[in-house]
């Protein structure tokens, strides 16, 4: 059974102490990781999701600051690279938008000794649906219309279904065209997760890390979709809100059910105040069903977690203690910058746990 962020944090509050529960409270409790170890090697390599890139460069940048001489190499090449390459052993930890698959979770453990890798996410991020219809300032689409576009369905901007979501806009008869990540991308699961959940009915796809719609044009990378987008009259396209923001693209609201929701911070961290880990334990894998199908008013339901995938055990000494080090200061004062980028912080409930696992890293 799934377990929500504040009771999993109570859980840990209240069970019986140890050294790694001890070792955390100190810095879970702060707002600083001044205190953080800035043991082990120097400079760290991981690999994979566009989508947590920026969020990553401000985590490097914060790390250098608490750590003189740290530095991180990350690749953006996508999650699905990413977490090949650390099965690989070609880079230290994964960045990935999406929990290990079940198909790997025994390669990535013998990657690591023997030993669980552990899916430990750092930040969240609303995905947005960025659009460019020329006379359209204001948006509104739901989980039933946006699986029909991207399964080729609804081919018209002007189409019923759009119109009657969108009363008062006045919608061109221009050609509508999806555009997907055509890279192996997490971003990509969690939107097809998202359309499974809100309209079982009509997606009827899967997920997975490639698209599985069948209609529209692909694109390389969250900036590849960005540029289609600018480029094409009559796109959309889901990425991460930072891109979406610094390209000045207009974000389509969201009618989860419970009424046409804007992508904002508040709505946002409605959204993610539901979610819930997938079990117990220092693998932090989240259930994101209770965030995908909500219904809630105000909830912006398109949220995912972006994770760094670590070995539990099995790094050398001065990894382990460097992969350590820089999660902790990432988890505290890395947090501090990162709503420019157009990520949410992290809720304090899942701070707390996602310390104790980081700690718990050997």
């Amino acid at each position: 059974m799934a377990l929500s962020l504040t009771a999993a944090a109570a859980m840990l509050l209240t069970a019986c102490g140890s050294d790694n529960n001890a070792g955390t409270s100190s810095s879970a409790s702060g707002s600083s990781s001044s205190s953080a170890d800035c043991g082990g090697k120097a400079s760290l390599t991981a690999e994979g999701s566009t989508a947590q890139q920026n969020a990553v460069a401000e985590f490097n940048k914060v790390w250098q600051q608490v750590c003189s001489g740290k530095n991180l190499s990350y690749n953006p090449t996508g999650s699905g690279a990413g977490r090949e390459q650390f099965i690989a052993k070609q880079v230290d930890f994964a960045g990935s938008d999406s929990a290990l698959k079940d198909d790997q979770v025994a390669a990535a453990a013998a990657r690591c000794g023997g030993n669980p890798a552990w899916n430990l996410p750092l930040v969240f991020g609303p995905v947005a649906m960025a659009y460019n219809v020329e006379g359209v300032d204001k948006l509104v689409v739901n989980g039933d219309v946006l699986a029909k576009i991207f399964q080729g369905q609804i081919t018209k901007w002007n189409d019923p279904a759009i119109a009657a979501l969108n009363s008062g806009t006045t919608l061109p008869d221009t050609a509508i065209t999806p555009v997907y990540r055509s890279d192996s991308s997490g971003t990509t699961d969690n939107v097809q997760k998202y359309l499974a959940a809100a309209a079982p009915q009509t997606w009827t796809k899967g997920a997975g890390s490639e698209f599985q719609g069948g209609a529209g044009e692909g694109a390389q990378k969250s900036s590849g979709v960005v540029q289609a987008v600018q480029a094409t009259p009559g796109a959309i396209g889901y990425v991460e809100k930072g891109f979406a923001q610094q390209a000045n693209l207009p974000m389509a609201q969201i009618d989860n059910g419970g009424g046409a929701v804007e992508l904002t911070d508040e709505t946002t961290k409605k959204a993610i105040d539901a979610a819930k880990f997938a079990a117990e334990g220092n693998d932090l894998a989240l259930d994101l069903n209770s965030i995908y199908g909500t219904k809630e008013a105000g909830s912006y339901p398109l949220v995912l977690a972006t994770y760094e995938i670590v070995c539990s055990k099995g790094y050398d000494a001065d990894t382990a203690a460097a992969v350590k080090s820089f999660l902790t200061v990432a988890a505290n004062d890395g947090q501090a910058n990162l709503g420019p980028a157009g990520y949410v912080p992290l809720p304090d409930a899942f701070k707390e746990r996602l310390l104790t696992s980081i700690d718990a890293i050997a």
